[in-house]
């Protein structure tokens, strides 16, 4: 007798690897999933439960910063896998009755996904069973333009999200795109960035010589100054 679960698994998603598609019925209407974000960076993100306190800190946190994320050409997608008007019900109880760290009327205008057939959530791999098999994890995918994951992050359960890493890595990602730089532990606009290594003896003796303009710590670490008013004019829309 086969007791293979009629649910479909699929494999953990890459950075790297193209983003799963799908369609979905979302808080603001079917989405068709990356093709309706091209040419935008996207966060997609997943939450246990609506109706549970954490989650609400972090979809109000997520809401106050929707716009401070589009001016980085970033969308934000939402994603657990309560129903469709457990959705709006709990957003409009955000709205409506819930004041956290100052925050209070807060819409969250971003799209937030029904998922009660988990398959969305399957193809990203936000079930973990060994911390729950009915609820999503906290997991955020960076997904670029082209529709290229770039970056993932999980969380358990019961530990909220830091916001300012969440920020500081959509700057990080689209800084070392438009000028082929890697970003360093902390990094920050305005810090130091790292160049490529030397790809030759010769240019790693030219890089040890200073001839050219940058700081060597050695042949393969050397950094240069890149200004914050610089990264953030190529990144923001203003």
């Amino acid at each position: 007798m086969d007791t293979t679960s009629e649910k479909q698994f699929f494999p953990m998603p890459r950075i790297g690897d193209k983003a799963p598609s799908f369609k979905a019925v979302t808080t603001q209407g079917e989405i068709n999933f990356p093709d309706d974000y091209s040419g935008s960076w996207v966060i997609l993100f997943s939450h246990p439960a609506d109706f549970t306190p954490v989650c609400t800190s972090e979809f109000m946190t997520f809401a106050t910063l929707d716009e401070k994320f589009a001016e980085a050409n970033c969308k934000l997608v939402g994603l657990s896998v309560d129903g469709l008007y457990s959705h709006i019900a709990w957003l409009r109880t955000i709205k409506e009755k819930i004041i956290y760290k100052g925050m209070k009327d807060v819409e969250v205008k971003f799209p937030l996904i029904e998922d009660i057939t988990m398959e969305v959530a399957g193809k990203y791999g936000m079930i973990q069973p060994g911390e729950s098999s009915t609820k999503a994890v906290r997991a955020v995918f960076y997904i670029d333009p082209k529709g290229i994951i770039r970056a993932i992050l999980y969380y358990p359960l019961s530990l909220g999200r830091n916001f300012d890493e969440l920020y500081r890595v959509i700057i990080a990602l689209q800084t070392s795109d438009a000028f082929g730089v890697a970003t360093p532990a902390d990094w920050r606009p305005g810090d130091d960035v790292i160049v490529p290594p030397a790809g030759s003896c010769d240019v790693a003796d030219e890089r040890m010589e200073g001839k050219q303009d940058m700081q060597c710590h050695d042949w393969f670490f050397c950094t240069k100054k890149l200004d914050k008013n610089t990264v953030l004019k190529a990144i923001l829309k203003k």
